[in-house]
């Protein structure tokens, strides 16, 4: 078994190409560990585990993360090789697939939208939009919930990732219609060309004053342009399971199994539920999880974001202490968005490596200089068919490559 975790935008600071992306400076695993108390972290795990020699590696420092002599699992950092950085880049090339050219990135003025997307959309469900600009999910509610009740019309809006959001109300627009809204405008954008990474329906309720969105947020991505990890580990046999959004990232191709949890919390009972139960078994469990992102990066909460972070490290020392035989635990994320930066979109950023096994010596991985030497590492470690990207490195000790 191998498990994957995603801390959803868990970056270990600005990539070498970051002012390409207004950037620089951006650390948010830096800033979440200064939310800790007494403005240090309270991660023992990944601590213990190597997360500030991962650190050094670039020669930066994590309060309350110092190194330490004998990491508990192997660390590193890894570059994104894809222009971007959004969920969908990011996941696809930890799962193998690097992308040429960027994703479609909409102006953050009205109207963000081409014009004849918007027509279509009017014409085929007889209702104006309203929004169709950048801003932050719980803002554009607050400001358009009311005049979006009272005219039964969506809200549209995007963000510095590759997105259209569209919200509704869902006493006012059936959360099944908003998903056939969201449905609509993916088929369009493929049939169009348009690269939007995703489409997400963003369901809320409440009154004004008090809108708040609900769980049932739900994403159509693109289809991914070429064959990845998943299908491949389908071939050798392996069950690939998923957790959180990663099967709405992956349109659920290469899964065996999906379970779709909500939150950080309902994500975490899951996997370790679904640990013992693939306990050495030839397995990938994929989990993200999205809270760090969702809830404290873009509403930049650094306090927020670092007890996101103990929670999950808490669970991460229950798995780790289970590991058994050739199991193995990874730890990484898909880019940054830093609790502590201006904005609040994501941030471009290098992305923690940590593998840990039973015995691990704690070597070093070093800077990895693409997202997919994961997923090489992933196909030679199950015996598939090698990806045409990514360098392997064996995910535990004495393992080949």
């Amino acid at each position: 078994m191998v498990i994957v975790v995603v801390i959803d935008s868990f970056g270990m600071g600005a990539s070498a190409d970051a002012e390409q992306y207004g950037d620089v400076g951006a650390h948010t695993a830096r800033s979440a560990a200064c939310g800790g108390p007494e403005g240090r972290a309270v991660w023992p795990t990944l601590r213990d585990g190597g997360l500030g020699n991962a650190a050094a590696l670039r020669g930066d420092s994590l309060p309350g993360v110092p190194l330490v002599d004998r990491p508990r699992a192997r660390f590193g950092l890894m570059v994104g090789a894809s222009p971007g950085k959004d969920t969908v880049t990011g996941h696809w090339e930890l799962a193998g697939v690097v992308l040429k050219q960027p994703l479609a990135i909409f102006p953050p003025e009205c109207p963000s939208f081409p014009r004849d997307l918007i027509d279509a959309f009017s014409g085929e469900f007889g209702t104006g939009v309203l929004g169709n600009h950048a801003a932050s999910g719980t803002e554009v509610i607050a400001s358009l919930g009311e005049e979006h009740v009272r005219k039964n019309w969506p809200i549209f809006y995007t963000s510095a990732d590759s997105v259209i959001q569209i919200a509704a109300h869902e006493a006012v627009v059936p959360v099944e219609r908003l998903y056939a809204y969201c449905q609509w405008v993916r088929a369009y954008c493929d049939r169009k060309g348009i690269a939007a990474g995703r489409v997400i329906a963003r369901p809320f309720e409440g009154v004004p004053g008090d809108f708040r969105r609900t769980s049932r947020r739900k994403d159509f991505s693109m289809a991914m342009p070429e064959r990845g990890l998943l299908p491949r580990l389908n071939d050798v046999g392996v069950r690939t399971v998923g957790v959180g959004k990663i099967g709405d990232i992956f349109n659920h191709c290469g899964l065996t199994e999906d379970y779709p949890g909500k939150g950080n919390p309902a994500c975490l009972d899951r996997l370790k539920r679904l640990a013992k139960e693939n306990a050495e078994e030839r397995s990938l469990l994929f989990v993200n999880l999205v809270d760090t992102d969702m809830v404290f990066g873009h509403r930049r909460d650094p306090q927020g974001y670092h007890n996101a972070v103990a929670q999950v490290d808490g669970v991460l020392w229950e798995i780790a202490e289970s590991l058994k035989g050739n199991d193995v635990l990874i730890v990484t994320a898909d880019h940054g968005c830093d609790p502590g930066f201006r904005g609040s979109d994501h941030t471009r950023e290098d992305v923690p490596l940590l593998a840990y096994s039973r015995h691990c010596r704690g070597t070093g991985l070093g800077i990895r200089s693409s997202f997919a030497d994961l997923a090489q590492s992933l196909a030679a470690h199950f015996g598939a068919e090698q990806l045409p990207v990514g360098e392997a490195f064996p995910l535990r000790d004495g393992a080949s490559p």
